[in-house]
């Protein structure tokens, strides 16, 4: 089959990761992997998206897949239930807006800048040596640092679940599948009810 532009998108997954590891201002980027998604599903009421354009979900169809790094066992049928990928999506919300809360207080003077990366929502990791000042508010290095923890730790899992799974079982229960999802299954019912419309 031949190779066309998008199937090559898994290489801006990495550089994103690598950059946020040298410059946590790049984070920024990744609210590109929000926002299009996003868009593609209220415009066009599809999941393109993850289908064709997601380079996460391609990164681990490659490692998973090409490479060999996957046990290739089907998800636990639980995983792919409504009410964990439903519960997984709030917890992802909670966690998201914790983060922009954190992120208000700096921005506020209420706390200092902490320089840190927060993997699997526990686990603080010193990140001092990626962030070299800006011309703007500390806040702005603050949101970076939140929003590569939360890219990093979905990376993570998605890693983690690649391995005992198969390669693209993160997927499954993605917070932004399922929000796309959601997203599609109202525009398309509303589509209907037009529709029937005289």
């Amino acid at each position: 089959m031949k190779k066309r532009w998008y199937d090559y998108l898994w290489i801006l997954e990495l550089t994103y990761m690598a950059l946020g590891f040298f410059n946590i201002l790049f984070a920024w980027l990744g609210m590109l992997f929000f926002c299009i998604p996003l868009m593609i599903s209220l415009i066009r009421g599809t999941k393109g998206y993850c289908s064709r354009y997601c380079g996460r979900g391609q990164l681990f169809g490659l490692l998973g897949g090409r490479f060999g790094l996957s046990r290739k066992k089907d998800i636990p049928r639980w995983m792919k239930s409504r009410g964990f990928r439903y519960g997984f999506l709030l917890f992802f919300f909670i966690m998201f807006f914790q983060m922009l809360w954190n992120t208000y207080l700096v921005f506020a003077g209420v706390r200092t800048l902490r320089q840190a990366v927060t993997l699997l929502w526990t686990f603080k990791l010193p990140w001092h040596w990626a962030y070299h000042g800006t011309l703007f508010s500390p806040g702005v290095a603050q949101f970076a640092f939140g929003f590569y923890s939360v890219m990093l730790t979905s990376t993570v899992l998605g890693l983690i679940t690649m391995v005992l799974f198969k390669p693209r079982s993160w997927c499954v229960y993605c917070p932004m599948g399922t929000m796309t999802q959601l997203i599609c299954r109202a525009k398309n019912r509303k589509g209907d009810i037009v529709t029937e419309e005289p």
